[in-house]
């Protein structure tokens, strides 16, 4: 997820999820939703219209003029091209074009990088290179800024890039302080400079403006950029604050017209029951004024088949270990996934929102991690298929459903 992306990785030790990965594959089950509750508005509701499909396994995403591994890789459109923004990026060794090829240890990383993507999923054009020979690697694209007390080891990992107005997009992303906690959740301006998204700008005093501890983390669950209104919607998870175990996997809803996206005061915050607030973040949390509970990080599209929003997840697991301790603390927290590949569906984006359906279930690549479903709209704008992809232990696979009624 935007933060669960980046916790396991360090520029100081060079880790690479392995001793992670060991750990939870031995910690962690499926966990059995026990609210009933019929008042819950994060419950499922009604029945998802995606029935009868077929599923292809396309194969692995790699860049055709770099090499590293990589998670995330959300995507997002800016002046009619689409861009997919990843977290960790783990250089390969020096003069190793293949990914699978590259040998074991710590190369050079950046928290998160940008690629312009292809009519072909499985490759991507990568974006602000360095002057590496002979292959060279991704600079980072959120930018650390030391004035602000970060450095290179600071995660900023970001979903969906969105167009504001005059040609200019948005980012939303998380501030991962490694040791010192989550920071909290901003949102960043992006320009086409030299022809390559650059982040121009980062909004707030400190580089973002939702402080984790008393507001939520919007942006980290998803962000939508809604061409069927003027919105631009984030889904975020709970204050990190909220320490109980049940109430720290809701998740909350805030959206801005697009053109207002620089503008903190034009935010409008959904409060459940008594609706949208402009200005007005949420100071209560839970059931009530959220829109979803327990969900993997993912995107959503708008399915001109189904004629209704689709959102793309992987299925979650969760640490015993949490249970245990009842504190979503950044290191003990859940686990960013399961295998399965899961499509719900709504008529409306604050819900409320169908049962999962499954569409694929991921082999972990060495015991990994699987996280993050990621969806490619553009490949196909009728919507009887949807491209799928998704992080496998640092590797982008991807998936074809084919959807028939």
């Amino acid at each position: 997820m935007l933060y669960y992306a980046t916790l396991f990785t360090s520029l100081l030790t060079g880790s690479v999820l392995a001793d992670k990965n060991q750990h939870e594959s031995k910690l962690t089950k499926p966990l059995i939703q026990t609210r009933q509750d019929e008042t819950d508005p994060t419950q499922p509701v009604g029945t998802n219209p995606i029935s009868r499909f077929e599923t292809q396994y396309l194969g692995q995403q790699n860049p055709n003029n770099s090499c590293s591994h990589r998670d995330l890789g959300f995507t997002g459109e800016l002046q009619g091209k689409w861009y997919a923004v990843y977290g960790d990026t783990l250089w390969c060794a020096s003069g190793v074009t293949d990914p699978a090829s590259d040998s074991d240890g710590f190369h050079g990383m950046v928290r998160d990088a940008v690629s312009l993507m292809t009519d072909d999923p499985l490759v991507v054009v990568d974006m602000h290179l360095n002057d590496d020979t002979p292959v060279r690697h991704q600079l980072q694209f959120v930018p650390f800024n030391t004035a602000w007390g970060e450095d290179n080891t600071y995660g900023f990992g970001g979903t969906s890039l969105f167009e504001t107005a005059g040609g200019a997009g948005g980012l939303f992303y998380l501030v991962n302080a490694n040791d010192a906690g989550l920071k909290g959740a901003g949102v960043a301006k992006v320009e086409l400079v030299d022809g390559e998204p650059t982040v121009t700008q980062r909004f707030g005093d400190n580089g973002y403006w939702w402080p984790s501890g008393s507001t939520p983390r919007y942006g980290d669950v998803a962000a939508f950029r809604d061409l069927r209104s003027e919105y631009v919607y984030a889904w975020g998870g709970a204050p990190t604050s909220v320490t109980d175990s049940i109430g720290a996997q809701y998740v909350y809803l805030l959206r801005v017209k697009a053109a207002d996206a620089y503008d903190l005061d034009r935010y409008e915050y959904w409060w459940g029951p008594d609706g949208w607030k402009t200005g007005q973040p949420l100071t209560e949390f839970g059931a009530q004024r959220a829109v979803a509970w327990f969900i993997g990080q993912g995107q959503i599209v708008w399915s001109e088949f189904y004629e209704c929003y689709i959102f793309v997840h992987l299925s979650q697991y969760y640490s015993l270990h949490t249970l245990e301790v009842k504190l979503p603390s950044i290191f003990d927290a859940p686990s960013p996934g399961g295998s399965d590949v899961l499509l719900r569906t709504a008529t409306s984006l604050e819900g409320p929102w169908t049962p999962d359906v499954k569409v694929y279930t991921a082999t972990p690549i060495d015991g990994g991690l699987t996280y993050a479903g990621v969806a490619h709209p553009y490949l196909d704008p009728s919507g009887q298929t949807l491209t799928i992809s998704y992080t496998n232990n640092n590797h982008i696979e991807v998936l074809k459903v084919t959807f028939s009624k």
